[in-house]
């Protein structure tokens, strides 16, 4: 059956799994020898067509590359129960895996949440990278799988700069572009709700469902529409075509200009978000930015909304001009929140942890209007204690 089938699983995780299948069946079973170099081929081509440069797999999925890492890890050991040496690709592949991977862990060591995953606790995450034996460091650019890391101090940014999976590709996308993930030491700052493909059962199938959308994700919103179309039965349709990025890193601070334009065809806009982390990692810096573009003519002012989703235990204290809020972390981190050319709210969110449990949190909102000649709207998180 796997050798009928393997060849026209989707690229990714479940090809890498029906490919090692068939290696791992001719290691065990008796006679399967003859067939190894042919068997190897058919894992090499799914590894190509299912894991870029960077180690990312195709879907976008952390949970995909996990379950990609822990396929291949196992089927090393199939090698090792024989005596045999595996082929060097498998070595290779785990490497560019393990770094990406490690990429998308904030400072508690749990992953970040994207694309419906949910953040997988820090010690199964590391119980994962001891079973490869790879010994690597957090990748902080992985342009082709679409993630980028900042981290200075005992602050890390995780941030989605990529459009989303093709539906083809994969279940549970979400339309999550230009948005981040931030926390101070141990402790999670700004999140996304996640979870879309992990939650506990018990969750209604609307806010499973929910969790795919772009307001559930910490970035900027037009008129309350995704970026990328979610349809009715699941698949993502048109929105996030292209992501245009540059970054800098030096003198200890970095640097990130990224903009999708998932919002040209609706409302001839081009959304652009600008992060600045210094050296020190007490200021993010940023700046979102809708730019006119495209054949499409705004007429009259459009809304928009920017959401920085709260981890659980932060308290949030707005002041009364509405312009800036203290966050306190538990522990007792404080943090300062400033935003200029919005209005800031505080409001009722979620986020889903590592079990697929929803837990009750809250969200800053800057809303405002884009006239026909574009917005700009500048923010700033810093550690006060």
């Amino acid at each position: 059956h796997l050798d009928r089938t393997a060849d026209r699983a989707p690229a990714g995780p479940r090809r890498i799994a029906a490919c090692a299948g068939i290696v791992a069946a001719g290691l065990m079973i008796p006679g399967g020898d003859a067939r190894r170099a042919l068997d190897e081929a058919g894992l090499a081509r799914a590894i190509a067509a299912s894991v870029g440069s960077d180690g990312g797999v195709t879907g976008r999925s952390p949970l995909g590359l996990i379950d990609a890492i822990m396929v291949l890890t196992m089927l090393r050991a199939t090698y090792a129960a024989r005596r045999i040496d595996p082929p060097e690709l498998i070595d290779a592949t785990l490497a560019r895996m393990v770094g990406a991977l490690q990429g998308l862990t904030l400072g508690d060591g749990a992953l970040s949440s994207w694309q419906g995953g949910n953040p997988v606790a820090a010690d199964q995450v590391a119980a994962i990278v001891e079973a490869t034996g790879v010994r690597t460091r957090p990748l902080r650019q992985a342009r082709d799988w679409g993630y980028h890391r900042l981290a200075a101090g005992q602050t890390v940014l995780v941030i989605d700069a990529a459009p989303p999976p093709v539906a083809r590709l994969v279940e549970g996308g979400c339309a999550s572009t230009l948005a981040f993930e931030l926390s101070d030491g141990t402790r999670r700052l700004v999140v996304n709700c996640g979870g879309a493909r992990s939650v506990h059962a018990s969750v209604p199938a609307s806010l499973t469902e929910g969790l795919r959308t772009t307001a559930a994700h910490s970035t900027l919103i037009v008129d309350d529409s995704n970026s990328t179309a979610i349809h009715g039965d699941g698949t993502l349709g048109r929105g996030v075509a292209s992501v245009e990025l540059s970054r800098q890193d030096g003198g200890g601070t970095a640097r990130l200009d990224a903009s999708h334009d998932g919002y040209v065809r609706r409302y001839g806009l081009i959304h652009r978000r600008q992060l600045l982390l210094s050296a020190d990692g007490r200021d993010l810096r940023g700046e979102d930015l809708l730019i006119p573009s495209g054949k499409k003519r705004q007429r009259g002012d459009i809304p928009f909304a920017i959401r920085f989703h709260l981890a659980p235990g932060i308290e949030v204290s707005p002041t009364t001009d509405n312009q800036a809020a203290f966050l306190r972390l538990p522990g007792g981190a404080v943090w300062q929140f400033r935003c200029r050319e919005a209005t800031l709210a505080v409001d009722d969110s979620l986020w889903v942890d590592g079990a697929g449990r929803p837990h009750a949190t809250r969200q800053i909102v800057l809303s405002g209007q884009s006239p026909p000649g574009g917005a700009s709207v500048t923010w700033l998180f810093h550690r006060a204690k």
